[in-house]
């Protein structure tokens, strides 16, 4: 016997699932990078892998939310919506992310100058969205707030089958979640984590469950199945021991088109399949340090892997070769299975509990957080700040650092002519941060009217027929020193005259 509980269908829905596309709409070059503004790389792939969530970054661009937004103050949708403008339309080879730090407090327990989690950030930034959605729809029912377009995207039901090992009475329960959280020890790779994850568990005689008709608590065996598939599959590779909290630096494969079907409530139906299209990963060899890149998958197809600032095309080896820690999957489009999909959601949301996860995440929350304790803070910024001295040390950057002090100080010799000072292409003008509409060419940007006195071409000189000519001017003064010399001359003949003459006077008179 199977005990469920009804819940009424959502009265209103928030969001058409009709109009979620998960295909690009508009494909371009990748974005701009990101600077590390103190210990913010956590933050920095999070933002990169939601701005490259094809679905989030399609509504986002429309500008259906700021549009209609009637909140007051902080509000995360539109946040995210300026952010993916700013690094998709910027021509700038990176920005600052400067909104998204001036308002981590509303975000989560979060300071830009204390390292945080990825995992974490990824779970608060998620419900924040979920929150600004809701906002003005206060008095809607439970099943109407899981029809909001984030919950939607990210957001699925897990099924709990609880069976009472005394009376076998089957009981269901149903909660909606946004990411998945697997445990990796003793696991090779991310299907075998999976099975793990399915697989029942019991209780081993701990009478932890009430049972509806033994009418008192007895041991159970548990089995959690995914119920409704989201669009995009968020998976946590929990790399932190529970018990010793350290770092599980063991290699887990992962696939880079994954069928969810057989962990599914119904594992008889047709393949779900997933395709990769980004992934963190956490370099360190503690939990309690180290740094934070991702590799994603732009607009226009291809793998690029994303380390602040810097954004490098590469293969799909490469990013399947790493030691990952947050995936990210998207299902394949299909109209037909889309169209299914929909229609059996309003039907699973009449059938199931009312029961959610959403709400904030709080960091004692997560078993698979890597979190920077305090007492290491300063270590990790000399790591960090050892690490750009390094990088600007690479030939590729020596170059344009020679090149650019060449085009400053460089003069020609012949004609003693200055060139125009010039910036390096890495340079960092705080008015290329401005978001422009068009592709991104990652090119250098004409300078800004504040920095147009120091840029500004130098005269033209004259030729060097010109300057051999004398100028009217010279040629006056020099007339006049001419007369002036001749008038002196003059003057002091006439003086040495008269002064013979008187002498010749004197001797006659004697």
């Amino acid at each position: 016997m199977v005990i469920g509980m009804e819940m009424t269908p959502p009265r209103k829905m928030l969001y058409p699932p009709e109009k979620i596309y998960m295909e690009w709409r508009q494909k371009r070059r990748p974005g701009a990078g990101l600077y590390n503004l103190g210990s913010t790389c956590y933050l920095n792939v999070i933002l990169q892998c939601l701005t490259y969530t094809a679905p989030l970054a399609n509504y986002l661009l429309s500008r259906q939310h700021s549009r209609f937004c009637r909140r007051q103050g902080f509000c995360m949708m539109c946040i995210m919506e300026a952010h993916v403008r700013k690094v998709l339309y910027s021509s700038a080879t990176a920005i600052r992310p400067r909104a998204v730090i001036r308002d981590l407090k509303f975000i989560g327990e979060f300071k830009p100058d204390i390292p945080g989690d990825a995992y974490e950030f990824l779970r608060c930034t998620v419900n924040a969205m979920q929150r600004a959605c809701l906002s003005g729809s206060s008095d809607s029912d439970v099943s109407s707030r899981e029809t909001t377009i984030i919950h939607q995207i990210f957001g699925g039901f897990l099924r709990s089958r609880v069976t009472c090992l005394s009376c076998k009475t089957v009981s269901d329960f149903f909660r909606a979640f946004r990411d998945v959280l697997l445990k990796i020890k003793g696991a090779s790779s991310l299907t075998t984590a999976l099975e793990d994850f399915v697989a029942p568990k019991q209780t081993d005689g701990r009478k932890c469950f009430k049972c509806r008709k033994c009418k008192k608590k007895v041991a159970v065996s548990k089995v959690v199945t995914i119920h409704q598939a989201p669009r995009i599959l968020t998976v946590c590779l929990g790399r932190a021991d529970d018990r010793t909290s350290r770092k599980l630096s063991q290699v887990v494969e992962y696939p880079e088109c994954l069928d969810l079907r057989p962990y599914m409530s119904d594992p008889n139906g047709e393949p779900l399949l997933y395709s990769l299209y980004a992934v963190v990963v956490h370099t360190g060899h503690t939990c309690l340090e180290g740094h934070f890149l991702c590799y994603t998958k732009a607009s226009d197809g291809q793998w690029y892997k994303m380390n602040d600032v810097s954004v490098d095309s590469c293969g799909i080896h490469t990013v399947l070769g790493q030691q990952a820690y947050l995936l990210f999957y998207a299902r394949r489009s299909n109209s037909q299975r889309e169209e299914t999909a929909s229609s059996s959601f309003h039907s699973f949301l009449s059938q199931r509990q009312p029961s959610s996860q959403a709400g904030p995440a709080r960091a004692q929350a997560l078993p698979g957080r890597m979190r920077v304790t305090r007492s290491r803070r300063n270590s990790v910024r000399e790591r960090e700040r050892q690490r750009e001295r390094d990088r600007s040390r690479s030939p590729r950057w020596g170059n344009e650092r020679h090149r650019y002090f060449m085009n400053t100080t460089s003069y020609n010799s012949s004609a003693g002519r200055r060139r125009k000072r010039m910036s390096p292409p890495d340079h960092d003008n705080t008015h290329r941060d401005a978001t422009a509409p068009g592709p991104s060419n990652r090119s250098f940007q004409p300078a800004p009217a504040h920095r147009a006195a120091w840029e500004q071409p130098l005269p033209r000189e004259q030729s060097r027929a010109e300057q051999s000519k004398p100028s009217q001017q010279g040629c006056n003064l020099c007339r006049q020193l001419v007369k002036l010399s001749d008038y002196h001359h003059s003057e002091s003949k006439r003086r040495k005259l008269s002064s013979g003459a008187y002498k010749q006077k004197s001797q006659a008179h004697n």
